[in-house]
């Protein structure tokens, strides 16, 4: 049970702090089909990943690049927009930059969910820690991305419109593939290479942190555009 509510509550969190700094609050209703589209997502993960599962790469940077975009970010990421897409493009209630944000972490965070209690329930607590610090933020800052330039999408020029949905699908894929590869790359080379292992985990945190401030501007920046609207 411990492992249980352990796994759930990154998630919860995250849609805590992210839903507080919403001045307009959205409805309940379309934030519930958003969290539990983000289930649906997973299973549609799962079908697009399932005809790929017997693919066997050499160990090293082919699999580890394989492994992070092919198998995880692209069709994650493709999954969780689909849903975005389906569930919000049209709806009333999205009036406002901020909006977009919110609805396409809802929809992460369901994803984050379900793929957190599948892999903590196989783990110990480590796995937990682990997964709390670093995958489902993961998954909240590739989604601040999504919504990002989806909103753009929402309220910039038709001429950009296009430009924009396309960069809410490939920004989040990128950030995450390089994510995962990071991650995964330092693992298979770790035995080989201490010195590349290290290098690798530098860049990592390099990285985490490039993800953490462009999110937070982000952020700041939809909701400045909000007041503005306001």
């Amino acid at each position: 049970m411990t492992l249980l509510i352990s796994s759930i509550a990154p998630a919860l969190i995250i849609l805590y702090l992210i839903y507080r700094h919403d001045v307009d609050r959205e409805p309940i209703k379309l934030l519930l089909k958003c969290f539990f589209g983000g289930w649906l997502s997973i299973i549609m993960t799962l079908i697009l990943v399932s005809p790929i599962n017997g693919i066997d790469l050499p160990s090293g940077m082919p699999k580890s690049l394989f492994d992070a975009f092919v198998t995880a970010a692209i069709p994650e990421e493709l999954s969780k927009w689909i849903i975005l897409y389906w569930l919000v493009r049209k709806a009333p209630a999205f009036d406002q930059y901020y909006d977009g944000i919110i609805y396409a972490v809802f929809v992460s965070m369901g994803f984050a969910l379900i793929e957190n209690i599948m892999y903590v329930m196989n783990g110990d607590m480590s796995t937990v820690i682990m997964r709390a610090v670093m995958a489902v933020p993961g998954h909240m800052l590739f989604a601040v991305a999504m919504g990002y330039y989806f909103s753009m999408a929402k309220f910039d020029t038709p001429q950009k419109a296009k430009v924009h949905i396309a960069m809410s699908l490939a920004v989040p894929m990128l950030l995450h593939g390089t994510y995962d590869f990071l991650l995964m790359y330092t693992g298979a080379k770790s035995s080989h290479s201490p010195l590349l292992a290290v290098g690798i985990i530098i860049l990592f945190v390099i990285f985490d942190i490039y993800l953490w401030k462009l999110g937070i501007k982000r952020i700041k920046a939809h909701k400045a555009k909000d007041l503005g609207m306001g």
